[in-house]
């Protein structure tokens, strides 16, 4: 699109939640953005829970192409939405709206992809294995259904509640093989990468409250949670001789690229923007 003197147009996209500050989505997009020459204007803005719908309708006004939507807005984003993506749909939670149609609101579930692909990044397919999930909130929710369709041998539902391990296990049965657990079970073998969808990772200062026995030197780990300093789990991981620990700040980059690639018809390159990132925690 270009402006009445020919530039083009700048696209406006946003990053909305609360709280906002720390988000490192203009970012990222600013570093895609150039890899195509795209002239983007990015911003961030706190939104306040329940006053999202609102809020859209301004941001139509303004012209906003693309909303990346954080905590703790997934599931308003989603039932504000005209339309839905299936994995939307299914996930009941949305990380991205989508303005690009008069009066539609489209919602998109990007974290699992995001996921997906970074394991991925760091030789880990899912395909054929089994993986143990500790925690049953929003973002083991977001996740699993990726994880399913990916074709894991088995998703073991671990959560410090057990009754919503299995409230999950029920509402996704029919995608896969899934069970639930007690933290406390003791597992026949260990398993081939447990994933931390939890903000505590279900690991205290005195060690995790999840049995050992779901862990193996082998067994793949993975933090949805990232920072400047190695997480609780991956440092309990390090402890136990693991040696593949992976933090989230990829899957942070890969579910972002979803959205890019959606709102502007670019696929990005990761690798360059998740280096980048790093060398900034």
């Amino acid at each position: 699109m270009t402006g009445s003197a020919g530039a083009p147009r700048t696209a406006l996209c946003l990053v909305v939640g609360s709280p906002i500050r720390h988000s490192r989505s203009p970012l990222i997009h600013r570093l895609f953005a150039e890899q195509f020459d795209i002239a983007l204007r990015y911003e961030k803005r706190e939104v306040a829970p329940g006053t999202l719908a609102e809020a859209v309708v301004e941001y139509r006004r303004l012209g906003v192409r693309g909303i990346n939507i954080t905590v703790p807005l997934k599931e308003e984003a989603c039932r504000i939405a005209t339309g839905h993506t299936s994995r939307a749909r299914v996930a009941g939670a949305a990380n991205v709206l989508t303005l690009d149609e008069p009066e539609r609101l489209e919602a998109d579930n990007t974290d699992g992809v995001g996921l997906v692909r970074d394991l991925l990044n760091h030789a880990i397919d899912v395909k054929g294995l089994r993986v143990l999930l500790l925690g049953a909130g929003g973002a083991a929710r977001g996740v699993l259904p990726a994880l399913l369709a990916a074709g894991t041998a088995t998703v073991t539902v671990a959560n410090r509640t057990a009754s919503r391990a299995e409230a999950l296990v029920t509402a996704f049965a029919a995608l896969g093989a899934l069970e639930a657990a007690a933290p406390d079970t003791r597992f026949a073998q260990p398993f081939d990468v447990i994933l931390n969808a939890t903000a505590a990772g279900l690991v205290t200062a005195n060690g995790p409250t999840f049995s050992r026995t779901a862990l193996a030197e082998t067994t793949a780990v993975y933090d949805l949670v990232y920072g400047h300093l190695e997480t609780p789990f991956l440092a309990w991981a390090r402890a136990c001789g693991v040696e593949r620990r992976v933090d989230g700040l990829g899957m942070l980059v890969e579910q972002a690229a979803v959205a890019f690639e959606r709102w502007h018809g670019c696929k990005p390159v990761t690798a360059p923007v998740i280096a980048c990132l790093r060398t900034r925690l």
